[in-house]
């Protein structure tokens, strides 16, 4: 192949380079980050203070020379603090809230666990680029399922009780009263279960293709107590079973079907008249320009190697995308038989978009 001519402005390619650089170190942490979490490296750091390489792997049972390598990386990239005077690391209490407390809004380790999956499935993403093909869900390394978990459920647990089901046109009362709810595409559970705790009265059921993730969700609700009220089925967007539900739910995943629109039609037969589509979806403006930021990176870099390549692996195959944004999914809901249709709320990583009949 030849060589392209070039016309390059060093000063252009040397800030470039400084971005790559930090890229760099930011990937190779991925795994570091796994490393301390998966040994309660940055667990045993919350609230205890300066501690040298000695003394946290004694804590944590680990070979000293490896947790003082770990250590200089970690403060090399900000994530601790190092004070050469004692030679002690800390692990400042605001990266605490985001590295090793499960329950903060800020708890990112799953994210590390998705990346680890997608470059574990790399092969089989080139090879798709190639061929057209898709890669489903269930074909992606299982990283990607326990990641998914963690990452999406500190946000939920967050807003989907005191945001944004209160948003949604008089759906609060109907759940703190008695409704029944679909949860499609639950995966794990934890949009079902949050849900089932916070409101007793009412009955919900969780579908996802994924047989296995179907069992961890079941195996959850009873560790939960919520077992009496939650159902968890395999079952597909296009034919879960069940009819009159007050609400039927889609976290984050409506984006990852092969044929939304069908989604949508299955979802308008199985509601009530005065039933609520809730829809979840990643944070998007409708033009790609808007979308040029760091959340947009993240999600579009996602969408390539996870969300496009599931809906390419399904019938139709629309691949909205992670990015589709609120005027392509009206689209689609109105396709569904939807009449109304708005957003309800949003975060800085999440539209909450109501339908209604």
């Amino acid at each position: 192949m030849n060589q392209p001519e070039l016309n390059v402005d060093e000063g252009k390619l040397n800030e470039f380079m400084g971005k790559a650089l930090a890229d760099m170190g930011a990937a190779i942490n991925t795994s570091l980050v796994l490393i301390g979490d998966r040994l309660g490296l940055y667990k045993a750091m919350a609230g205890a203070g300066p501690m040298t390489s000695q003394e946290l792997a004694a804590k944590t049972g680990t070979f000293e020379r490896y947790v003082r390598e770990w250590l200089s990386a970690q403060a090399a990239g900000g994530y601790l603090s190092f004070d050469a005077a004692t030679g002690k690391f800390t692990l400042p209490d605001e990266q605490a809230m985001a590295l090793a407390v499960d329950n903060s809004p800020a708890f990112i380790p799953g994210i590390y666990q998705i990346i680890a999956s997608t470059v574990l499935d790399e092969p089989k993403l080139r090879a798709a680029f190639k061929t057209g093909d898709g890669v489903g869900w269930h074909e992606h390394n299982c990283n990607l399922f326990e990641g998914t978990e963690r990452f999406f459920r500190p946000g939920y647990s967050a807003h989907l009780i005191n945001e944004w089901i209160p948003a949604l046109d008089g759906v609060e009362v109907k759940l703190k009263t008695g409704g029944t709810v679909a949860d499609v595409g639950c995966g794990y559970g934890v949009s079902t279960i949050l849900m089932a705790q916070a409101y007793p009265k009412s009955k919900f059921f969780g579908f996802d293709y994924h047989a296995p993730s179907i069992e961890w969700a079941s195996a959850s609700a009873t560790k939960a107590g919520v077992s009496d009220r939650v159902t968890f089925e395999v079952s597909s967007s296009k034919a879960f079973p069940g009819k009159d539900y007050d609400m039927v739910a889609f976290f984050d995943c409506l984006h990852d079907m092969g044929d939304p629109v069908g989604a949508s039609k299955h979802v308008r037969k199985s509601l009530k008249p005065d039933g609520t589509w809730m829809i979840v979806e990643p944070f998007a403006n409708d033009k790609l320009e808007d979308n040029l930021n760091p959340v947009g990176r993240i999600f579009y870099s996602l969408s390539t190697v996870i969300c496009t390549p599931a809906s390419l692996s399904q019938e139709v195959g629309l691949g909205l995308g992670a990015q589709a944004g609120e005027a392509r999914l009206r689209d689609v809901v109105s396709q569904g038989g939807f009449t109304r249709f708005r957003r309800a709320t949003e975060t800085p990583f999440n539209l909450i978009l109501e339908a209604r009949p």
